[in-house]
């Protein structure tokens, strides 16, 4: 390691104040080592949590739709109107979805779709109304800020408006999709037809001001600079100090089969566990980072937990985004756990705002007393 990147490194430490700048963000992306990275955004998660624990959530992504009106290079899912595979949903098949994940221990559903052009906003009340008047204890984390901006649209309503409407009819949390990398040259070179970065970023602001909480997501390892990926973090880092609503950060590397780009090369775990690390140190203000094992799978997926991930994500019932894009792994419950466990943590069950909502293990109890 370079001397610049272990003075950078030992100030972060010694002083829990300190803010990486993007330069020094940069520099320890481009040229750190990946172990020396990998302590010390572990001794940052340490200091945010100190607890025993590390934790883990049961949800489903159910996709209402597949169609979609944007043209997005990356993704394999999508479909136009009037193509054969394309689909909406019947509601009772929806509700069996949730009714599932229920029985298995759920209490979350991730809900989103593409940019359907001919829904109407109600459509969407309606849908949230029916989901809690069947399950009222289940929460909904909904619509990605590119589906929220797309809503404005169509309806023709301000964001506010959508937003509130939303919420009153059982809209519970909004996941931080659509991000991929928060710079418009790159959003603009893989992209047509979809929100950019300031839209993005506004969705949350509104959102965060109606009371609500959201997470924030970066997919990179595709045509973004290193640069690029600093510039999304700040782009976090500032929306979080504005309004403190971010509960976690999600990153995961592009998957490209069956996509448009499928010729852009791949980056593997070496660059997924650096920008996680980097991540962590960077976004200091963001209290959870979440490993993904969806993508790396499961052994980089507990590896992230040394690398500044203090939550092992979702059980995952149900995933369709990624595994349309060919990458398919599948974690029981009991292999998440297990990867907890053998990572030298107690595996305990949150929601979606990080609550713990399983009883607690009787060691942490007698440790306790």
């Amino acid at each position: 390691m370079s001397s610049t990147t272990q003075a950078i490194l030992s100030a972060i430490l010694a002083d829990d104040s300190r803010r990486l700048t993007p330069e020094d963000a940069l520099t320890l992306l481009r040229d750190g080592d990946l172990l020396d990275l990998g302590r010390a955004a572990d001794a940052v998660c340490r200091r945010k949590h100190p607890e025993p624990y590390r934790t883990y959530n049961i949800d489903r992504n159910i996709n209402y739709s597949n169609v979609c009106s944007a043209v997005c290079d990356f993704c394999a899912f999508y479909r136009k109107v009037g193509d054969g595979e394309a689909y909406v949903l019947e509601r009772e098949v929806l509700l069996a979805k949730i009714r599932e994940t229920v029985e298995l221990g759920g209490d979350q559903i991730l809900l989103q779709g593409g940019l359907h052009p001919h829904l109407p906003l109600e459509w969407y009340e309606e849908l949230l109304q029916d989901i809690k008047s069947h399950f009222p204890s289940v929460n909904v984390h909904g619509f990605s800020p590119p589906e929220i901006h797309h809503f404005t649209k169509v309806a023709k309503r301000p964001l506010r408006e959508v937003l509130r409407r939303l919420q009153a009819a059982g809209l519970g949390s909004l996941p931080g999709g659509g991000g991929e990398i928060l710079v418009d040259r790159v959003r603009k070179q893989i992209t047509r037809g979809k929100v950019l970065s300031d839209d993005w970023i506004h969705v949350h602001r509104v959102w965060h001001e109606l009371g609500g909480r959201s997470t924030a997501t970066m997919m990179f390892g595709h045509v973004e600079t290193l640069e690029d990926r600093i510039e999304h973090l700040e782009r976090v880092r500032a929306l979080q100090d504005e309004t403190g609503g971010l509960t976690a950060f999600i990153a995961w590397t592009f998957q490209p089969e069956n996509t448009d780009m499928a010729d852009v090369p791949t980056v593997g775990a070496h660059e997924y566990l650096r920008t996680q690390a980097i991540a962590r140190l960077y976004l200091d203000n963001v209290p959870n980072i979440q490993s993904s094992w969806v993508t790396q799978g499961p052994k980089i997926g507990q590896v992230a937990l040394f690398f500044g991930a203090n939550d092992m994500g979702s059980l995952m019932i149900e995933e369709n985004v990624v595994s349309s894009a060919g990458t398919v792994h599948h974690l029981t419950l009991d292999q998440i756990r297990r990867a907890i466990s053998e990572a030298g943590y107690i595996p305990r069950q949150r929601n979606v705002f990080y609550e713990l909502i399983d009883a607690e293990p009787e060691g942490v109890l007698a440790a306790s007393a």
